[in-house]
């Protein structure tokens, strides 16, 4: 009873702190990343449990040199996760490919983090911190230095007695064991950034049916940093008031790309048809000052 107590409080703390500093609706929706399918930073797995990570990605700056990882398993079984670093790279969709050779001339987190421990097994209900260090060398040029630490489930054995059914055809058993995993970004930046962002290429798109409407843009980055924030879209019709209409929340664009593409539904309940008025696009950074956070804003004006 004192257990479950105390794995509520914490869930608490957890849910708290982390919708506090990402500012998102549901924890369960958070956009880490996914090996083998879409990057989530919840996954739900058949007698895996179900893993929950907080913060969503590590960014050592500023000199810290300590950062922690918080996880809890919320499902009703027993999972074993092991933890390694791996390298990716970003695309212009926004999607990740994982790196099996990286690019000598690459800048990447993993020279210069430890981690512990290496694996973990959480029974339901069960917590756990991922203590990360980064150490620094005088030889580190300025820039920005990324990997991915990796979480991959290892599947639970089969229970005894319990085999793999045979092919009727071939008389082969064969027995498919999804491995799913999490992928977390860890980012070191040395020196200061030169990097900026812009909305370009902005596009209205009338909906199929069925569909809703959308609006795409690229957003271009030059610099020598990553940007990460969150796009919102505001529409003022031509008389009358502006309505958010839309909000992708953390939107990141990694040094292995200059530009990513992004593609964003708006919400037809809002406004009686996107006819004539003015679309107010703004990307904006969530640790910056309110009064200081907008990275890049642009318009489109609709006949």
């Amino acid at each position: 009873m004192a257990r479950n107590h105390w794995f509520r409080a914490f869930l608490y703390n957890f849910y708290y702190n982390y919708m506090k500093h990402i500012a998102i609706r549901h924890i369960g929706r958070t956009a880490a990343f996914l090996l083998l399918l879409p990057l989530l930073c919840r996954i739900t797995a058949t007698a895996q449990g179900n893993l929950l990570i907080t913060p969503r990605r590590i960014v050592f700056e500023n000199d810290k040199k300590t950062q922690e990882l918080n996880l809890a398993n919320t499902g009703t079984d027993t999972a074993r996760y092991v933890i390694s670093m791996v390298e990716m790279r970003m695309k212009e969709d926004g999607s990740f490919e994982q790196i099996s050779r990286p690019d000598s001339a690459g800048k990447y987190a993993s020279d210069y983090v430890r981690f512990f421990p290496h694996s973990v097994t959480l029974a339901p209900n069960e917590a756990q911190v991922v203590k990360m260090q980064v150490l620094r060398t005088a030889a580190m040029k300025e820039g920005e230095y990324r990997s991915h630490i990796y979480f991959r489930a290892v599947p639970q054995a089969n229970p005894l007695g319990e085999e793999p059914v045979a092919d009727a055809g071939s008389g082969i058993a064969v027995q498919l064991t999804p491995v799913f995993g999490i992928s977390l970004p860890v980012i070191i930046r040395k020196g200061p950034s030169a990097t900026e962002v812009k909305l370009a290429d902005v596009q209205y798109h009338t909906p199929a049916e069925g569909s809703n409407s959308n609006v795409s843009m690229v957003l271009r980055r030059s610099g020598n940093m990553s940007v990460y924030g969150d796009v919102l879209v505001d529409f003022t019709p031509a008389a009358g008031k502006a309505v958010r209409v839309a909000e992708v929340r953390g939107v990141a664009v990694y040094t292995s790309t200059d530009s990513r593409k992004l593609v964003v539904n708006l919400d037809q309940r809002k406004v009686n048809g996107y006819g004539k008025g003015t679309f107010h696009i703004s990307y904006v950074s969530a640790s910056l000052p309110a009064e200081n956070n907008v990275l890049a804003r642009t318009e489109l004006l609709m006949p």
